[in-house]
């Protein structure tokens, strides 16, 4: 009898368990929470380039004769004042280049007062007609070589002379050295650069622009600038500056960028970003870039399905991407739903519970608008 009475109460409750759902099969069977925006009207983006402050005249600063440099007077990032020497060649050679040509002018200056004294003695004989007429032209033409040997002499001397000064590299203007690339004990040729200046004056940025968005820009073009160090500040700029050919490594154009620094205050080599207004079509809607998959290069969007919250794969046409925003150009409408995150974790048909990004439930009348 008391074997009957436990069969019979285990039988009971293994029916009661199989009848009432478990914890888990709920929780697999409840929707789950999906992030929702609606598209918004596309705003005024702009494209970004970054960039460099640069310096309006960046002269390359080379002596002008060849030599071992013998002493180097600056370093990069020194201030340097107009006339202010930078680096010295040995001038040892051009010492003695200098007492020859000395010497050269020291004998012409001799043969010329030697042919004088001749053509002065011979035009007295001539008058006296005591020579020749051609032995006169001849002490003539010797004077007149001697002459022109003089003048050599002195041209060569203070050609000599200016080489010798030429052993000096000084500062053509005032301004900051950015740039080194030649050291004491160096031979360096003629033209070779030593120093590059940033002269004092106006300041620009420096920006390369890809191929595809070359025709968008012209000289004079209103641009705006920022500095990453005064984020939020923009100030109004143009282009100045820009290059006709591409680079051939990079395959893009250098542009320079002209603003008025007496208001901006930058100085040489800080960064900065550049924004080019972009022109977008009318009537065109933008979603965060995180509601965007693409499937086979073709993009979509997850939309959700009002009567029975479920979420359908709609393809898209994309414009430009922004910062955090994406044009589409056609494929929603403006009281569409999206998921705006974990995109790659959704199916076809899911059914899903509307929540805002601060998990609050998103009403579906079309009058409201979306909370972010």
């Amino acid at each position: 009898m008391y074997r009957s009475l436990v069969f019979a109460a285990l039988s009971l409750s293994l029916f009661l368990s199989a009848c009432a759902p478990s914890e888990s099969q709920e929780k697999e069977t409840k929707p789950r929470p999906a992030v929702m925006v609606r598209p918004t009207p596309a705003s005024a983006q702009a494209d970004v380039y970054p960039g460099e402050i640069r310096a309006r005249f960046e002269p390359a600063l080379a002596f002008r004769i060849s030599g071992k440099i013998h002493r180097r007077l600056v370093n990069i990032g020194d201030r340097v004042e107009q006339g202010q020497p930078l680096a010295e060649l040995d001038t040892e050679d051009l010492l003695l280049q200098l007492d020859s040509a000395r010497a050269r002018l020291t004998s012409a200056e001799a043969d010329q007062r030697l042919a004088s004294s001749e053509l002065a003695r011979h035009r007295k004989l001539l008058e006296r007609q005591l020579v020749s007429l051609s032995q006169f032209d001849t002490v003539e033409t010797q004077y007149e070589a001697s002459d022109a040997r003089l003048q050599q002499a002195q041209a060569q001397l203070d050609v000599t002379r200016n080489q010798a000064a030429y052993a000096v590299l000084k500062a053509p203007e005032s301004g900051v050295i950015f740039r080194r690339t030649a050291e004491a004990g160096q031979v360096v040729a003629a033209g070779q650069g030593i120093f590059d200046l940033a002269a004092d004056g106006e300041r620009e940025v420096r920006i390369d622009l890809p191929e595809q968005a070359i025709g968008h820009f012209k000289v004079g073009q209103p641009l705006t600038l920022e500095l990453w160090s005064q984020p939020g500040n923009a100030f109004p700029a143009h282009i100045r500056e820009l290059s006709p050919a591409a680079d051939p490594i990079s395959r893009t154009f250098e542009a320079r960028v002209a603003f008025d620094n007496n208001v901006i205050g930058a100085e040489i080599g800080q960064s900065a970003r550049v924004f080019a207004p972009r022109a977008e079509k009318a009537n065109v809607l933008q979603v965060p870039m995180s509601a965007v998959s693409a499937d086979d290069g073709a993009a979509f969007v997850w939309v959700l399905n009002r009567e029975n919250k479920t979420l359908h794969k709609t393809p898209v046409s994309l414009g430009p991407y922004g910062e955090e925003f994406v044009s589409v150009y056609s494929g929603l409408n403006h009281n569409d739903w999206i998921v705006a995150a974990g995109t790659h974790l959704l199916q076809e048909g899911m059914e899903v519970r509307p929540v805002d990004r601060m998990n609050r439930p998103i009403k579906q009348e079309p009058s409201l608008a979306h909370q972010e």
